[in-house]
């Protein structure tokens, strides 16, 4: 059977507590779990029927006064009853088994989707403020822990609940007495299970989380085991995680004494209810209102409920734990979206490629703002140069053009559409990045390149890498373009991730092109091929290229000198440099080996 995610959540209904999360679920999935609930009410009552089959046989066989060979007329009535019994139950769990087979895992993958999709509706900052191990492990304890709650909720909490209903209502027959009781003993039992459960709660959720952090700081060591050993701090890395470890332990311990203390009390209490269920029924058989057979039927409930319930509170902790596993997890992954598409947003049309910069106002703190009534213009085609020190709002600039954040004010326009009013998706499959970083997926180089155009033949895969000059390291590969690249694309030189990621930008042939220095990782023949590549590709394109190193600007049509937010100049490079006092000027004459020095 096939899978498919049939609606998605939109951000201002993603259930934000773990009662309401899982509810949601259950909904969508009740098909499945609606007929689960009704088969476990078959066991809840074979369970409560079985003690008063075995008072039939006594009651009968004492009752009995007639020839041995006889003795089968009386006692066929309570074994075909058992026989019965124990079939149509066993038919119902193998039908409650065989949903179960389907229903859990369909439940996990629709969860496990819906929340990937909500997680990555984030910005760029939600991102770059977690640890991808976090997110990631937290995304998967969801689902499990989602899972087991459930199957606990469903084979434990409702199956003993039923159980204990029907096992009152047989037990009344002998005498009320002993429904008291139970009760009575049940409602302390539960009682001081509730009492305590925000105390257990609290501290599970603080162990949970000292867990998540711990493996948070696990993931980070490994996934930057490249920089530990190049600055030989695998003992520090070591003492950091021990510090987690200590923090994990210490939690664990805090929990698990609050779990001991509760069972103390439990316990106690179970000796109590046996000790009076045992006195009355001796009180009750010598006055004569409870028969041979009532022993059984009464001890055997009791010690079958006490066992159940139980079997229960201990479930609930594991519940509790799985509860709190899941409320951490949606803390961290409920933050509210900070970018959003708008209800009636539509597609992006790019027919020109004009980007225009209106009235506008940004600042990561809105207390001190980087642009404050920026304007900019961009022509269609038109290649523009972004240069400045660091800090002076290039990066930023094309992160507002990307949408990564919303302006606090004015707009950003492309082909006079306010992109606020487009949706994410086809603002940025109009626009083509290659970063200065660029970062792949532990895929094949073909899925790596490919990613730029999902549809692109082999062929052209392979033109795009000829262009990118990477298509003659790649043949050198022994798998060729079915190399894996390692995480993060490791396995491959800076130069040759710069290569794939320019591959990547051409194969999906956007009419805005967006270069991060797209060329300083390459050696200076091989971006001397590249330029000349990205000069073909960037023909008819409105181009931005945000340059470190000024002599990569030559071939501009216009450069814009950023300074602290704001536009100190702009115009073709020779107009620039032309202008000894002017602010390129200055910047060309500090160039220290062709790069800007990061500061003044």
């Amino acid at each position: 059977m096939s899978y498919k995610v049939t609606t998605s959540i939109p951000h201002e209904t993603f259930p934000k507590t773990a009662g309401a999360f899982l509810g949601h679920f259950l909904k969508r999935h009740k098909k499945y779990f609606i007929p689960i609930t009704f088969l476990t009410m078959f066991w809840s009552a074979n369970e409560a029927l079985y003690p008063y089959f075995i008072k039939m046989f006594i009651d009968n066989i004492v009752g009995y006064t007639g020839d041995a060979s006889g003795i089968w007329e009386v006692l066929k009535t309570p074994f075909w009853a058992i026989v019965i019994s124990f079939t149509v139950m066993e038919v119902a769990m193998r039908h409650m088994s065989a949903i179960k087979v389907y229903a859990f895992p369909y439940f996990r993958a629709d969860m496990r989707l819906q929340v990937v999709q909500y997680v990555k509706g984030h910005s760029l900052s939600y991102f770059t403020n977690n640890f991808a191990g976090t997110i990631a492990t937290r995304i998967h304890e969801i689902p499990k822990s989602a899972h087991n709650l459930i199957d606990n909720l469903l084979d434990t909490v409702l199956a003993i609940v039923m159980a204990f209903v029907f096992s009152c209502i047989i037990l009344a027959f002998v005498s009320p007495i002993f429904v008291g009781i139970m009760l009575a003993w049940c409602a302390f039992h539960m009682g001081v299970t509730f009492y305590f459960m925000p105390e257990l709660q609290r501290k599970s959720k603080d162990h949970a989380d000292a867990v998540s952090y711990m493996q948070g700081d696990t993931v980070d060591c490994i996934t930057n085991m490249t920089v530990v050993r190049l600055f030989a701090k695998g003992a520090q890395e070591l003492k950091r995680l021990v510090r987690s470890q200590e923090e994990e332990i210490d939690k664990s311990i805090i929990a698990s004494w609050a779990y001991e203390k509760l069972d103390f009390l439990r316990g106690a209490g179970g000796i109590v209810f046996i000790a009076t269920v045992i006195y009355f029924l001796v009180i009750g058989f010598q006055a004569g209102w409870v028969s041979m057979g009532d022993f059984p039927l009464v001890a055997m409930t009791i010690f079958q409920i006490l066992g159940l319930i139980w079997h229960l509170s201990q479930r609930m902790q594991v519940m509790l734990r799985d509860f709190s596993v899941i409320s951490a997890a949606l803390t961290m992954l409920n933050t509210p979206h900070e970018v959003v598409d708008k209800e009636d947003a539509k597609d992006l049309v790019v027919q020109k490629g004009a980007i225009n910069v209106n009235n506008l106002g940004f600042g990561y703190r809105k207390s001190s703002p980087l642009f404050e009534g920026l304007n900019v213009k961009i022509n269609p085609g038109e290649s523009v140069g972004l240069v400045g020190f660091s800090g002076s709002g290039k990066t930023t600039f094309v992160n507002l053009l990307l949408r990564f954040f919303d302006p606090q004010k004015g707009c950003i326009q492309i082909d006079g559409q306010d992109i606020a009013q487009v949706t994410q998706n086809s603002l940025r499959s109009q626009i083509a990045m290659i970063p200065q970083d660029p970062s792949l997926f532990h895929r094949t180089l073909m899925e790596n390149i490919r990613y730029g155009l999902e549809s692109a033949s082999d062929d052209e895969v392979i033109k795009a890498s000829k262009l990118a000059h990477c298509h003659e390291f790649i043949l050198e590969l022994d798998e060729g373009y079915n190399t894996l690249v390692g995480e993060r694309g490791l396995k491959l030189s800076g130069g040759q991730r710069q290569r794939i990621a320019i591959a990547r930008a051409i194969l999906k042939n956007a009419p805005i092109l967006v270069l991060d220095e797209a060329t300083s990782a390459l050696d200076s023949v091989t971006e001397k091929y590249i330029q000349e590549s990205l000069q073909k590709v960037m023909k008819d394109r409105t181009t931005i290229v945000v340059a470190h190193r000024l002599s990569t600007l030559a071939s501009m049509d216009r450069i814009i000198v950023f300074d602290k937010g704001k536009v100190l100049e702009q115009g073709s490079q020779a107009e620039l440099l032309a202008n000894k006092e002017g602010a390129f000027a200055k910047l060309w004459a500090l160039q220290n080996e062709g790069f800007l020095p990061d500061k003044r």
